[in-house]
């Protein structure tokens, strides 16, 4: 396919990226910590604890220090991090990469078999992981290879813990730390004191080798880990970097608020990237407490936030939203997940700045396609394949389909992972014959290249021989006033092979299913109406904000 993407980028952008004389990412933030020396890398949101490029840069040295003196870890060894938005995590994630091991991101909501899978799968032999979760460490690390362990506390990086820990302690009573034994395991301050005596080894990296073991469900199958190599996670952030460029007033420094697990490919891509700024990236921990969310926005003039259409919707709809001062936001990012229309509309209204969708997957480091940052309104698209991005959309027989029509979205360019880990029958069939990842989503192009995802291709609900795409059915019932959220699946149904059936979380109280059903046959053909309606209190959503269609389906 011809890129006919590349004549609706906006002005400045180039076709290609160039990484330069970048070897690896500790070389990429060894630059940035020589160039923005005292500028804040990171900030608490909860506490206002600032970590500065400089204290980045040596904390982070002491961390890989330990690693290979204290730990004994080779190259290539496979470290697991395990904490939420904290400013450990990125002094522990560089410190990984500097001691030339590969990290392994692991959400610390994981259950015992859940996390287990991810360590045995991986191999990993070390885990850095924050206190409140090491009871669930604790239950299974003699049945894996774990032989070292490093804990850190919640106030491990607060000047004034004892402060801080007492008004934990009086509004989180009830969740204490739970109780874990980790016999051998040394706190991350002690782990921090014995790295000054000794001598970091620069090892020789190539941008070839594995930075990250970055686990995700993929288009079929169990988690599995995608390996991104150094190679891919500085085309990704280059990606992003020359793709805001023209919108980047380097005189100022840049906020970005990063609401979105680390741990997660999105958010993670996100905030290294920034650094090619020098900016600040303002940690929380915990956004689904909206009114404490909005304390932090209020705190800081931002410009940049990125996260997910529930995030944003939670954030629209909440009263204290519009006493934000928007004066410095520059772009607000969708992505993980399509952004409803209703949410953008009510962002821009609001916000009097677009919400600027784009796409990316794990596979990808994450990034794939953007929308042009200077558009004006919501585009409905996940907008342009990026630079050095090349894109087909393929139909079951592995043929290109003409544009307007709909068809698998296929990816290649130098963000693409090098495969899944010790999976090679997967990695085969994750590609097509000449290159190209398949990324399970239907899409289409216009005649200007930009991209719109239709669905998820395993969410599809075929009625009676029709394809009916939830994401079209859940934009439709967002509309009605009355909703808050709304999640669609397929359910077996003996007259039309499936049904449609929504799952509703009610804004307004007397909301009814008729009412529903009335909206839904004023603006969808008829065998796209749902079916039915649950009405629920919640819907269950993953850690990084994604409404999970699975659990739903198992309800259906």
């Amino acid at each position: 396919m011809e890129k006919i993407w590349l004549s609706s980028y906006s002005p400045g952008v180039p076709f290609e990226i160039d990484l330069g004389q970048i070897e690896s990412i500790p070389h990429f933030f060894k630059e940035m910590a020589s160039k923005y020396t005292e500028r804040s890398a990171f900030i608490s949101g909860a506490t206002g604890e600032k970590l500065s490029y400089k204290k980045l840069d040596e904390m982070s040295d002491d961390v890989a220090a330990y690693l290979q003196e204290k730990m004994n870890l080779p190259i290539g060894s496979r470290v697991g991090l395990m904490m939420p938005n904290l400013l450990q995590y990125p002094v522990c994630l560089l410190g990984v990469l500097k001691a030339g091991c590969i990290a392994v991101n692991i959400n610390p909501q994981y259950t015992g078999r859940e996390l287990k899978h991810q360590l045995d799968d991986s191999q990993t032999e070390a885990i850095i992981i924050v206190e409140l979760f090491a009871h669930t460490l604790d239950k299974i690390i003699s049945t894996t290879r774990i032989k070292h362990v490093i804990v850190t506390g919640l106030a491990d990086m607060v000047s004034q813990p004892k402060r801080f820990l007492a008004n934990f302690v009086i509004r989180h009573v009830k969740k204490l730390i739970p109780e874990y034994s980790l016999p051998g395991s040394v706190s991350f301050l002690s782990a921090l004191k014995q790295a000054a005596n000794c001598t970091l080894s620069k090892p020789s990296l190539t941008l070839d080798d594995i930075a990250f073991l970055q686990y995700t469900g993929g288009t079929t199958g169990v988690s599995k880990g995608a390996m991104l190599s150094h190679k891919n996670i500085l085309s990704s952030m280059k990606q992003g970097e020359v793709w805001s460029a023209p919108f980047i007033d380097t005189n100022e420094i840049q906020l970005t608020v990063t609401a979105i697990p680390l741990y997660h490919i999105y958010a993670l891509g996100f905030s290294l990237g920034f650094m090619a700024w020098g900016g600040a990236n303002v940690l929380v921990s915990d956004p689904r407490n909206t009114g404490a969310f909005i304390k932090v926005l209020r705190a800081y003039q931002f410009t940049c936030i990125p996260a997910v259409n529930t995030l944003f919707n939670s954030l629209v709809n909440h009263p204290d939203f519009k006493l934000i001062n928007f004066s410095k936001l520059r772009v607000a990012f969708g992505g993980g997940t399509t952004i409803q229309r209703p949410v953008a509309e009510k962002w821009q209204e609001i916000t009097k700045s677009p919400l600027c969708e784009g796409y990316g997957l794990t596979e990808c480091s994450p990034n794939v396609a953007f929308n042009p940052f200077d558009i004006t309104e919501y585009t409905g698209t996940i907008g342009l394949p990026i630079p050095s991005t090349d894109v087909v959309i393929r139909n079951a027989l592995g043929e290109d389909v003409p544009l307007g029509e709909i068809g698998e979205l296929c990816v290649k360019g130098p963000q693409v992972m090098k495969g899944y880990w010790n999976r090679p029958e997967e990695t085969t069939s994750a590609f097509t014959a000449d290159g190209y990842l398949k990324t399970g989503d239907i899409a289409t192009m216009d005649h200007k290249g930009f991209i719109k995802i239709v669905d998820r291709l395993k969410d599809m609900v075929i009625v009676s021989g029709f394809n009916v795409y939830p994401t079209e059915i859940e934009e439709v019932v967002q509309m009605h006033p009355g909703v808050f959220e709304v999640a669609c699946v397929g359910k077996a149904d003996a007259k039309t092979g499936e049904a449609t059936k929504i799952f509703v979380v009610k804004k307004d109280p007397d909301l009814t299913t008729d009412d529903l059903i009335k909206h839904c046959r004023e603006n969808l053909t008829n065998y796209k109406v749902p079916r039915e309606i649950v009405f629920m209190e919640t819907l269950p959503k993953s850690q990084v904000g994604k409404i999970l269609r699975r659990e739903l389906r198992d309800l259906a």
